[in-house]
C-alpha cells in the first residue's frame, strides 16, 4: 500500500516581499498616529 504525501513547500515562500514591507509599514503608521490621538485626548482632557 503506498502512502500519498502532500508536495513539500518551496525552499523560499512565495509572496512578494514589497507587499509584506509596505503592509508592516502601513501597521506601523496607524499604531503611531493612534498613539498620537490617544496623547492628543488625554492632553485635552488636562487642558
Amino acid at each position: 500500500m503506498t502512502t500519498r504525501r502532500a508536495p513539500k513547500p518551496p525552499v523560499r515562500a512565495v509572496r512578494p516581499a514589497g507587499a509584506v514591507t509596505v503592509g508592516l509599514l502601513l501597521a506601523v503608521l496607524a499604531g503611531v498616529g493612534w498613539l498620537a490621538g490617544m496623547i492628543w485626548t488625554i492632553a485635552g482632557w488636562a487642558g
